[in-house]
């Protein structure tokens, strides 16, 4: 069951801890396999199942050691139609790995959960492309349609909210916040962006907010930045306009390489945990309203509690 859908805590002044780069770490640290990055997919192994619920414990852990509260993001990041059917999933094996998946969070919270520390439920949802390269453009209608199954199914398995990682375009964002509007559920965007601050399409993120903003009403609960380095942005935050204090929340990349030299790497660049930390810092100088801290790919739970420590100090 949802518990703090109807009033986000995240939308305080309070810091939020969330987890680092999911994928990054169960195939490189852990040695998992990963067709297509869709770590969901390992939900249906007893082994992929104990590896999840090991991850998201570390972070549970640390996030309790610091008073921090928490935000669970499901490993649903691949879980739509498209990746799905490459897996050979149907549309009810795909169902009832976004149950599945909704369901250990709410085990995670049962366990570690106490009256200062929460932990929020969100489901994950990534694009429909790639999330380097935004390939074909979908308009907003074709988006909506394509995501709301999987948002009320996360939604019905009792995620607090939805949160939309590595997006490309304005577009998609929009399709996905009208669908999660008429499911009413609260909803995140965070875009990814390349190493001159731009979405990968070309748009600045200034603009691809203002219109995801304008078509849906101030739609998402607010903005994150994920899957880029901090060098690659913190030169386009320094004004103080009314658009960027719709981010809450950032998500960078250990590496700062730029995506396409990522795709082509064969092995991990995890960078520096305590650089990444400072730099995070330097980034609440500039956006001190920004709440909500992690990681991505690269990242592990070293680079959390750097970017955490740094940042709270």
């Amino acid at each position: 069951m949802s518990k703090y859908r109807n009033a986000l805590p995240q939308q305080s002044g309070e810091m939020f801890m969330t987890d680092g780069g999911m994928e990054t770490t169960l195939v490189f640290h852990d040695g998992m396999d990963l067709p297509y990055f869709a770590a969901f997919d390992l939900l249906k192994s007893e082994d992929g199942l104990r590896k999840i619920r090991d991850y998201y414990r570390r972070y549970a852990s640390l996030a309790l050691e610091r008073g921090l509260s928490f935000i669970l993001e499901s490993v649903t990041w691949r879980a739509s139609a498209d990746w799905g059917n490459l897996l050979g999933y149907d549309a009810g094996g795909l169902s009832a790995a976004n149950r599945k998946a909704i369901e250990i969070l709410h085990d995670i919270r049962a366990e570690f959960e106490t009256a200062d520390v929460r932990f929020i439920v969100s489901g994950c949802i990534g694009p429909r492309g790639d999330g380097y390269n935004p390939g074909e453009i979908m308009d907003p209608e074709t988006a909506e349609a394509y995501h709301r199954t999987q948002i009320q199914t996360l939604k019905e398995s009792g995620a607090d909210l939805i949160t939309v990682f590595t997006l490309t375009y304005a577009e998609e964002a929009i399709g996905l916040t009208r669908a999660a509007l008429a499911a009413d559920i609260p909803i995140v965007i965070s875009f990814t962006l390349e190493t001159d601050g731009r979405l990968p399409t070309g748009q600045s993120l200034k603009d691809a907010i203002l219109a995801v903003d304008a078509a849906t009403g101030e739609g998402p609960a607010y903005y994150m930045i994920n899957c880029a380095h901090p060098t690659h942005f913190a030169g386009i935050l320094n004004d103080d306009a009314v658009w960027k204090k719709r981010i809450r929340g950032i998500r960078a990349n250990a590496s700062k390489m730029s995506h396409a030299e990522l795709d082509q790497a064969e092995e991990l660049d995890d960078g520096n945990p305590l650089e990444l930390g400072e730099e995070y810092r330097s980034l609440l100088a500039l956006m001190p309203h920004v709440n909500v801290l992690g990681g991505c790919c690269g990242t592990d739970h070293r680079h959390v509690v750097a970017i955490c420590d740094a940042c709270a100090a």
